[in-house]
């Protein structure tokens, strides 16, 4: 045989080895994780592979011959599969994400890939489509979603997601002239709830809110949890006429606070809870996100300034008072490292006119603003904890001020009374600072005196009586002060280790002029000499007062009739 028989055979093997390697790769390529579905130009499947009948539940048997809908979801419109044969015509191939269903019925997400396979004129002769199962994907995609932008105790949007919408709100507000409107709900007392039931009752009480709110809005509204215990609602397209929405919007916001009304079940207890509510208004195109957030802040610090319960709309004048607030606030941060803050003293005598205490009170001089009252800046120190450092510097001072009067043989006898508030109280380490300071000092710990108030007691009544024992027993005294106008429990008081009530003034004032006002201070004092306490009366402004009384058993007092707070270069006394 010549050369070109030879040469001839070697041709046909090489061109049938090379046809059974493509086989064996397009074989291979069939065998992939991907599901696969080949159609002719008619879109009548001609070939699947295993996977897609592990995908579909559809074997090659039930659908060889068919067309690929079979596979429809529904979920689908016209158009969309309009705009993916479009895509496949002009570029030849379209990849997205589609829902199909298997066999048993079941709805699921794939990624498909389909590409068109043309003859050598252009024409599509056969369709190949891969898609893979996405629904594991999806679910993990949903779970970020939820964690992202949903509360996980509630179920409703968070903080981030009612932002969002927020500024969605405020856009479509400018573009229709509609108002809509923004609520702050904050519940009145929830941290007694989590103190007294643990924090099971308090997320059990979170998930009753949510629903009673949701309960009493509209689809179209958003409530959301911005944490702890609060909530908000964001209210859409309520009209365009301001007075109207604000109707509208109040008739909502009672709907929130009346639906708390009832008590709710925590457990075998049944559970009492109000909320407060700020409402403001949106439709300002100049008006910011955060102008917005702020200005229900605002109005919901008015609800809770106003007794709790009840709900405010936000309006210009409060702002004005919220911003000198914010200033005074960043004034009296100041304060102590300006040393701007002084100590005043106001004496204590008895029966006879002599003095036998004094009663050390502090001032903050202001450089612009002069002299601040105690009562603006002392309420605003307890709001943001700066009372606990104001404490300590006046405890000091006083304490220094107290060992100097120890020296002095005409002041030795004296006792120094220095208001504890109750938030200093309850510091961990409050005890061990003030023994610190008295040792620091030098000042006897049996003529100090610390004032404390009902409400420290009504909250914490074991662990207050436990930490006053433990400075009695390195003799410190202690005063509960103002003694008439909260709701100590008589049973309680005779367990506290006091050595003296002091009357309010509010009661030595009307004295002489109300009836029920000279019953009251008649029967603390009564209460007093039963429970062996010395009994001091604040306030005593004239003779009169000081006269009945003495004659009802009161022996000290206090008030501008024996001297105003003073500077201790101004104090008098000499008796």
């Amino acid at each position: 045989m010549g050369p070109g028989g030879a040469l001839a055979v070697v041709r046909d093997v090489t061109e049938e080895r090379a046809t059974e390697a493509q086989l064996r790769i397009a074989a291979t390529a069939f065998e992939t994780h991907l599901g696969m579905v080949i159609t002719d130009g008619d879109s009548r499947i001609l070939k699947v592979n295993e996977t897609f009948t592990r995908i579909t539940g559809y074997s090659e048997a039930e659908v060889l011959g068919r067309n690929p809908r079979l596979l429809s979801s529904g979920l689908h419109d016209e158009t969309f599969y309009r705009r993916l044969w479009r895509s496949v015509a002009s570029s030849g191939s379209w990849q997205g994400e589609v829902w199909n269903r298997r066999k048993n019925g079941e709805v699921f997400p794939e990624w498909l890939t389909l590409s068109a396979v043309r003859d050598t004129e252009g024409r599509p002769t056969h369709f190949v489509a891969t898609f893979s199962d996405i629904s594991e994907r999806k679910a993990a995609e949903e779970e970020i979603h939820q964690l992202a932008f949903f509360d996980p105790l509630t179920g409703l949007p968070n903080r981030r997601l009612m932002l969002d919408r927020l500024e969605v709100a405020l856009k479509d507000s400018y573009r229709s002239g509609q108002f809509g409107a923004l609520i702050f709900i904050d519940l009145d007392h929830f941290k007694q709830v989590n103190d007294t039931l643990g924090h099971h009752a308090g997320d059990q009480l979170l998930r009753e809110v949510a629903h009673r709110y949701e309960e009493v809005l509209r689809d179209t509204d958003t409530l959301a949890r911005l944490g702890g215990d609060e909530f908000a609602v964001l209210l859409h397209d309520l009209g365009s006429e301001p007075d109207a929405v604000a109707v509208i919007a109040e008739r909502v916001a009672n709907k929130l606070l009346t639906v708390m009304q009832a008590p709710v079940r925590l457990g075998e207890e049944r559970v009492s809870v109000s909320a407060s509510l700020g409402v403001t208004l949106y439709r300002d195109h100049e008006m910011t996100l955060d102008e917005i957030l702020q200005q229900a802040d605002m109005a919901l610090f008015q609800a809770k300034a106003a007794g709790r319960n009840a709900l405010a709309f936000f309006d210009p004048e409060m702002q004005v008072r919220l911003q000198a607030r914010a200033r005074l606030e960043a004034d009296l941060r100041q304060a102590l490292p300006n040393d701007e803050l002084r100590l005043h003293y106001q004496p204590q005598v008895d029966d006879r006119g002599r003095p036998v205490g004094v009663e050390a009170l502090v001032r903050w001089m202001h450089p612009v603003r002069g002299q601040v009252s105690p009562g603006e800046f002392i309420p605003l120190a307890e709001e943001n904890r700066l009372i606990v450092a104001i404490g300590n510097w006046v405890l000091e001072q006083a304490c220094r001020q107290l060992a100097a009067w120890a020296a002095d043989p005409a002041r030795s006898a004296l006792s120094l009374s220095v208001n504890v508030s109750p938030r200093q109280f309850r510091e961990p380490d409050f005890v061990q600072r003030v023994l610190e300071i008295l040792e620091a000092t030098g000042a006897p710990p049996h003529r100090l005196k610390l004032e404390v108030t009902e409400s420290l007691l009504l909250e914490a009544r074991d662990e207050a009586r436990s930490r006053m024992l433990e400075l009695r027993e390195r003799g410190v005294r202690f005063s509960l002060d103002d003694f008439g106008t909260g709701y100590s429990s008589l049973a309680y008081l005779k367990r506290l280790p006091l050595d003296q009530l002091k009357i309010d003034q509010s009661f030595v004032c009307d004295l002489l002029q109300d009836e029920a006002s000279e019953a009251i201070v008649a029967s603390i004092i009564a209460l007093a000499r039963s429970l062996r306490l010395e009994v001091v009366a604040e306030g005593v402004e004239s003779e009169p007062q000081r006269a009945w009384l003495l004659a009802h058993g009161c022996g000290v007092f206090q008030g501008y009739l024996f001297g105003r707070p003073v500077p201790v270069e101004a104090l008098d006394l000499d008796g």
